[in-house]
């Protein structure tokens, strides 16, 4: 896929086909082919009938590749080396020529994205891009979520959109829904090295495949700052404080992120002011923004990055960690593909039919679709439903019974008291602080549940020797 995007860019800027061809090791029809692709969203992945032999040990050779790159250049891995330590430590029978064959591959796919220099004068159509956070009430509960910016420093004009994480996934999508609102694709953006896009190892610059894709997707170009060198974007961290404290402040309620979303691209719009340098409108001198971005491409780009599953015994698949979505049970033991995207997660058959479809989750505590902590944030909107919920039911008799007896302002308040410790602990972390608080105090607010939980779910202390507390049994004697 970086070969693809440099293809395009390479015709972009005005070369021509046969040099293309010299210059990315290709056949003119080969060029010709991926200039006229109208669609690079990811492929469904087809099984594989076929491996190559040492793509098993690729993440053992990609790990000795990214240990050369903190390591004095004359006392890195040559091909040979690593050929001798694939013999020797991982028993692998292959001649030599196989292991140089696949490492000059594997060298060649990671210089393929080259870092861009970062000019400190910004023309028409170049923007900066950057993550900051800030607390919403999603569903009444307070949240620390992420919202990504894209500004653009000619004019000022900045863009937001809110998201959960900041992962490749997300980053895409904000850029396509920003792309569409103001109808045009920048022709280049400078990332912090700490987006979720990609990083800068020493002087390589490693993207993740669908962020790739995105770019050449797109036709533009990208380059990432230098580390702890947040001068050279200032322009999006300004613009970060900007609208946190402009259209943040107080913090916002949210139903639905994807509405909110909506919404936000208009109110950064109207956020529009005279520039602070130029003394010219901030939307007047967008328009030059917008004629020098590059049109869209014809088919919209699909957010997604596929992987293949196992499912368990009930049916579930466990992704990102600790989180785990439902299937059919039918389908226990089955292999499966999720399809995942910034905010949901699609599961597949491996032919390619579509199972079903869940929220996405984020966070490092465990999740489970199948669990009733799914229903809580609705739950605590719509608190008339409460007799008969999921939620209700899976709780402990005595809880139940004494959430029974609150009023909706009060069950309100406990149901979202909950969902926020449901999302630092889990479940089941939540529930039994629940418990020991009622038992202990006989009610369940904020402030008793947090304590509870927080004791709960804190690990003891465990000293690798026996502590001697006779050294202040003697301090005391000689104090008295």
């Amino acid at each position: 896929m970086s070969t693809i995007h440099s293809i395009r860019q390479m015709r972009k800027n005005g070369v021509s086909i046969a040099e293309i061809a010299r210059i990315a090791g290709v056949s003119r029809t080969t060029v010709y082919a991926k200039l006229a692709d109208p669609d690079l969203s990811p492929e469904f992945p087809i099984k594989k009938t076929s491996e190559r032999m040492l793509d098993d040990y690729r993440p053992v050779i990609e790990g000795w590749l990214d240990e050369d790159a903190k390591t004095w250049r004359k006392q890195r891995h040559t091909a040979r080396r690593i050929w001798h330590r694939l013999r020797d430590e991982y028993g692998v029978k292959c001649c030599e020529s196989t292991v140089r064959h696949y490492v000059a591959e594997l060298k060649k796919q990671r210089r393929a994205v080259a870092e861009g220099f970062l000019d400190l004068v910004w023309n028409p159509g170049e923007a900066q891009a950057d993550f900051g956070e800030a607390d919403f009430y999603v569903y009444g509960v307070k949240k620390r979520l992420s919202y990504f910016v894209l500004s653009f420093p000619f004019s000022n004009m900045g863009f937001a959109q809110v998201f959960p994480s900041e992962n490749s996934e997300c980053v895409c999508q904000a850029l396509k829904q920003a792309f569409e609102y103001v109808g045009g694709v920048p022709l280049r953006i400078v990332f912090d090295n700490a987006t979720g896009v990609g990083r800068r190892v020493c002087e390589t610059i490693r993207t993740t495949e669908t962020f790739t894709a995105f770019a050449a997707h797109y036709g533009f170009d990208f380059s990432f700052c230098n580390p702890n060198s947040g001068h050279e974007k200032g322009n999006v961290e300004r613009k970060v404080d900007f609208i946190r404290h402009n259209l943040f402040v107080p913090v916002c309620r949210i139903y639905s992120v994807e509405n909110f979303n909506e919404r936000l691209l208009g109110m950064c719009t109207d956020l529009a002011k005279e520039h602070y340098m130029k003394g010219e409108d901030e939307g007047q001198l967008f328009m030059e923004d917008r004629l020098a971005m590059s049109g869209l491409p014809d088919k919209a780009f699909n957010v997604v990055r596929y992987v293949t599953a196992k499912a368990s015994k009930q049916g579930k698949v466990q992704v990102d960690g600790r989180h785990f979505y439902s299937t059919d049970p039918s389908l226990a033991g089955s292999t499966l593909v999720v399809g995942l995207g910034a905010t949901k997660v699609s599961i597949y058959t491996e032919d390619g039919e579509l199972v079903c479809e869940h929220e996405r989750a984020y966070g490092s505590a465990p999740s489970d679709s199948a669990n009733p902590a799914s229903q809580l944030p609705l739950l605590s909107f719509k608190v008339g439903a409460w007799k008969n919920s999921q939620v209700r039911d899976a709780l402990p008799g005595d809880v139940a019974a004494y959430m029974d007896r609150l009023g909706k302002p009060d069950l309100r308040a406990v149901l979202r008291t909950m969902d926020s410790q449901v999302g630092r602990y889990g479940w089941d972390g939540a529930v039994d602080a629940m418990s020991l608080a009622l038992s202990s105090t006989g009610r369940l607010d904020e402030s008793t549940v947090a304590m509870a939980a927080a004791g709960a779910n804190s690990a003891s202390i465990v000293y690798n020797e026996p502590i001697d507390l006779g050294v202040y049994d003697a301090a005391m004697r000689k104090a008295v």
